[in-house]
């Protein structure tokens, strides 16, 4: 599901989202069926609510812009799994 075009729009919406939660994008690198992001967050910096911004609105966003997405994946953009450390 991720191909350039796609990633380049969540990485551009993590940024701005991270921003209201003082969370700085380092790396990021994308698969076809999952992304990989390297961030610093401040120590006051909620994660679990900024991740669900994240994943909701990225989400919505993607399915919007990209109709396919939704036609091939149905509702879910995203797994219920987060890794963090």
């Amino acid at each position: 599901m991720f191909d350039n075009e796609i990633s380049d729009f969540a990485k551009e919406m993590f940024i701005e989202i991270g921003n209201k939660y003082n969370i700085l994008l380092v790396e990021w690198n994308h698969d076809k069926d999952h992304i990989h992001i390297l961030f610093k967050a401040h120590p006051n910096s909620e994660l679990s609510k900024f991740i669900n911004a994240y994943k909701s609105a990225s989400s919505r966003l993607i399915k919007k812009n990209f109709p396919y997405v939704r036609k091939n994946f149905g509702k879910k953009c995203f797994g219920q799994g987060v890794f963090a450390c």
